[in-house]
């Protein structure tokens, strides 16, 4: 359906991934930018199947919650989801989205308070992308791949606001090129990864803001290319949330990146071992591991699902931090079968938590803690992070 102007819709709730729900004739309605209980004007602009999308085009009643947002590219930028709510009423929202979406796809009753963990909510951010084109840097506008050029972001720390700054006045005096760049700051130095080819003074003035080579972060050293946490405020955080009270002879960290988990686990536990495919992250993994002087880690390189097949007996504590595609029906299996006491699964994903959840608990595991850990203030990215206990 095209062109269906003027339509008046009432928010019904909002869903994962930002947009507001609401429905037109029986069909359900997508929109962003709005909250619930609000009585907007949207210009329905997309069908599928029974499923619209709209563009909002006008607040006709809004939300008693609704702020001004502070960030000028809101409406356009899609960085974020939430400018436009108070902080604590995002929270909620995201404990209420995290149990609807494991009620209607893992049919889990998770009847018990959600513990929420949260810090700063502004200038979080230690890692950023930025897209490149026509002399401009920015973020892509919401759900397009036209540019929105910035020159600071309200969510990124103040070294990237700097860098961002520094490139935004610089770029309109070099070539027009296009390209993909991140950078990663641990608040002192500034680590750049550009990931397409660019005029040479440009490169040059990377190398004036920062490095290409690995950095340390809280005594980890992160190469350009290896995955870490986003919020500089809540590393330690998600850390207890993984880690305390845990113990013992043996533990397992799949997913483990370049070594967040796996060294405090190896202060905890007589033996851990630590599994990671990616090639940056793995010699970030085992650099970290020899610089800490743990001689109780074995660092293995090769997948989670690989590793789990071979496992034998079952460890005192599995942790898994997938990525946004969850454990999978393999790797749960796998965990079926080894059956150790205890996992604790660290998720990005509410959906992939559910649909992995499900088969955990329907093959004799409990959930004894959930936590909220929002690490990605006003924006709709939910991180998860749930113990479980095998049942006697």
């Amino acid at each position: 359906m095209e062109g269906v102007a003027g339509t008046e819709l009432t928010i019904e709730k909002l869903v994962y991934g930002g947009d507001g729900l609401a429905r037109d004739n029986g069909r359900v309605v997508l929109l962003p930018f709005v909250l619930p209980g609000e009585r907007v004007t949207a210009e329905l602009t997309r069908s599928k199947n029974d499923l619209l999308r709209g563009r909002l085009t006008h607040v006709d009643v809004p939300a008693p919650e609704r702020v001004e947002p502070p960030c000028p590219y809101f409406f356009r930028c899609g960085g974020c989801q939430y400018q436009h709510a108070p902080y604590e009423y995002q929270l909620a929202q995201k404990s209420a989205i995290l149990q609807e979406v494991l009620r209607r796809i893992g049919q889990i009753e998770y009847g018990r308070t959600i513990e929420t963990i949260s810090a700063d909510h502004w200038h979080y951010r230690n890692r950023t992308q930025l897209h490149i084109s026509g002399g401009r840097i920015g973020y892509y506008e919401h759900g397009s791949h036209t540019l929105c050029p910035i020159d600071h972001c309200p969510i990124s720390s103040p070294r990237l606001n700097e860098a961002i700054a520094r490139l935004s006045a610089e770029l309109p005096r070099i070539r027009p090129f296009d390209a993909d760049l991140e950078l990663f700051t641990n608040e002192t130095e500034l680590q750049f990864n550009l990931r397409d080819r660019a005029p040479a003074d440009f490169r040059a003035l990377l190398h004036e803001l920062g490095t290409s080579e690995p950095i340390s972060y809280e005594g980890l050293r992160v190469s350009r290319n290896s995955f870490f946490q986003v919020n500089r405020f809540l590393i330690d955080h998600i850390v207890s949330a993984v880690i305390d009270g845990e113990g013992g002879r043996a533990a397992i960290d799949l997913y483990a990146g370049v070594g967040l988990f796996t060294l405090p686990l190896a202060r905890a536990f007589e033996h851990v071992t630590a599994i990671e495919i990616a090639g940056s992250a793995f010699h970030d993994l085992k650099a970290n591991a020899e610089s800490a002087g743990l001689a109780n880690i074995e660092v293995r390189q090769e997948t989670a699902d690989a590793h789990l097949l071979i496992v034998d007996a079952p460890p005192d504590l599995i942790v898994a931090d997938p990525p946004r595609a969850g454990l999978g029906k393999m790797a749960v299996n796998e965990l079926l079968r080894i059956r150790a006491p205890r996992i604790v699964i660290v998720s990005c994903d509410p959906t992939t938590l559910a649909r992995d959840l499900k088969a955990l608990l329907a093959g004799g595991y409990s959930i004894s803690k959930m936590t909220l850990i929002d690490l990605f203030p006003q924006t709709s990215h939910l991180e998860t992070v749930v113990r479980l206990d095998l049942l006697a």
